[in-house]
């Protein structure tokens, strides 16, 4: 079975690290690739330099809060781009205001789950992420959309 492969876009070293560690203890093999702002989120999934050999992901966890290009805008270029939008992108975020989940569903997030502050919280929803995207639901195929 190939690993999965899962673009965390996310410029909190804490959550990186614990990101890490939850996906570590999850069933599957994951490839975690880190990208700290949404220019650099989009370099990568339009393998763009220095990303032009980067493979697609198949899961994307978004932060909203980001540096140069917020979440937001990140999520409303790929579910337009008919070359990334089947990638299935998770907004991960601490923002628990209801406009910010309501444009995040009308930018066709897949889902959205705000971080929890307390550390036990945090490892149970990735390890809740890992069990849901990672071993029930059937991910898209890699290579271009059908018709491409």
């Amino acid at each position: 079975m190939r690993p999965i492969h899962i673009l965390l876009v996310e410029d909190n070293p804490a959550d990186v690290r614990l990101m890490h560690e939850a996906l570590k203890s999850g069933r599957l093999y994951c490839q975690l690739v880190v990208v700290e702002d949404g220019e650099a989120a989009l370099d990568y999934l339009q393998r763009r330099p220095p990303h032009q050999d980067a493979p697609r992901p198949d899961l994307v966890l978004l932060d909203l809060n980001l540096p140069k290009k917020n979440g937001m805008e990140v999520l409303s270029i790929v579910k337009s781009d008919a070359g990334l939008r089947t990638i299935p992108v998770v907004v991960l975020t601490t923002s628990d205001r209801d406009e910010d989940v309501v444009k995040s569903y009308a930018l066709h997030a897949n889902c959205y789950i705000r971080k929890p502050p307390r550390l036990e919280d945090f490892m149970r929803v990735v390890q809740t992420i890992d069990d849901f995207w990672l071993t029930i639901v059937r991910l898209p195929p890699k290579g271009p959309p059908p018709g491409k």
